[in-house]
């Protein structure tokens, strides 16, 4: 551990030079990539000096004490050698959570889909409910949410949503939540206050530029065809929805939202990277991982991670057994205990496995 943040010390201090050096300033493409360099390690380079500037007071303060005769003085020495002593080692756990693998995708911009599972419309009305807690939660955290495409229902519950998230660090706070969430309650259509069970199905996508995701043109079919639903003349002689056919994957995008062809073309397209990205990158951290689940699980779309119990008012997430008792205000946005719940269970997984592997 301490040789690789010895490491990271000298590049970070390279990378200083380099900031500073004229060759290097009067090339703005080079002096980006250095300067966003050093902004990735900068933490862990200054956590380290702090280490290395307290060591060197406890091996100060300690050889100071040898030499000193006077009892008191001796003493205050001694003590101040062992408070650095365990600044020390507070310093080393700091280090340790700097220097886990971070997680590539993790400041990228994000695709949120949520979809109705089972349950009928009851499963669609949570859906839509999920669909509000999810802007709710990206407005408080000054996310900014496009809609790509929406299927409501006629009771105001949703088919099918697909949102575009965007902001800094907009796929790390989504993350952990794709997955099966459920719900237990009485729906406003039983009669015999029975307690119905249903389901909606979350997805979290980083997004993926083009650079990273090659599309070729003999891979895909594009088909334009009339938009559904509300939108006047224009649904009737426009055609401006589209749809994306992928053929390696199988994977369909529909984008109907936007009147403009392009526009939908644009964002179906969008869509499609980040679908065929999360495809290709989940077969590759599958064969990684597959003799290894974090205690956060694999975020598979197939496993039940969250139930949200109405009569109870209790919210559980099954990964990690956290159970809260805060439902009104969860269903409506205050999830950040429970992101941050998830994010330190999935970084104590992660000193768990590296402690194995050392």
């Amino acid at each position: 551990m301490l040789r690789k943040s010895e490491e990271i010390l000298k590049r970070y201090r390279f990378l200083a030079e380099k900031l500073a050096d004229f060759d290097t300033l009067a090339d703005m493409s080079v002096w980006q990539k250095y300067s966003k360099e050093q902004a990735e390690i900068r933490e862990t380079a200054e956590k380290y000096e702090e280490y290395l500037a307290c060591e060197r007071e406890m091996n100060d303060a300690f050889a100071l004490s040898e030499e000193e005769t006077d009892a008191e003085m001796k003493k205050m020495l001694v003590d101040e050698g062992y408070a650095c002593k365990e600044r020390l080692a507070k310093l080393r756990d700091e280090l340790k959570i700097l220097l886990l693998p971070k997680d590539k995708n993790d400041e990228k911009n994000c695709i949120l889909e949520v979809r109705a599972g089972t349950g009928g419309e009851e499963a669609a009305l949570f859906a839509g409910e999920l669909c509000r807690m999810y802007l709710n939660f990206c407005a408080a955290h000054r996310l900014k949410v496009e809609e790509i495409e929406i299927s409501p229902t006629e009771l105001g519950g949703m088919k099918e949503a697909v949102y575009s998230v965007s902001g800094a660090g907009a796929y790390k706070l989504l993350k952990y939540e794709s997955g099966v969430h459920r719900v237990q309650r009485v729906p406003a259509t039983e009669t015999q206050g029975r307690i119905h069970t249903s389901a909606a199905t979350v997805a979290v996508l980083p997004e993926a530029e083009e650079v990273e995701v090659e599309i070729l043109d003999k891979d895909i079919r594009i088909d334009i065809f009339h938009s559904g639903g509300a939108g006047g003349q224009n649904v009737n002689k426009v055609a401006s929805a589209v749809r994306i056919t992928h053929f390696p994957t199988g994977i369909v995008v529909t984008c109907q939202d936007e009147r403009s062809q392009l526009k939908n073309k644009e964002r179906a397209f969008k869509v499609l990277r980040s679908r065929v990205y999360d495809f290709y990158n989940g077969q590759n951290a599958r064969a990684r991982e597959e003799n290894r689940r974090s205690m956060v699980g694999s975020g598979d779309r197939s496993e039940r991670i969250r139930t949200y119990n109405f009569p109870q008012s209790r919210v559980t997430d099954h990964r990690i057994g956290l159970s809260q008792y805060n439902l009104d205000a969860f269903i409506m946005g205050d999830i950040d205990s429970m992101v941050e719940a998830l994010t330190i269970a999935d970084r104590e997984a992660l000193l768990a496995s590296q402690s194995e592997n050392e």
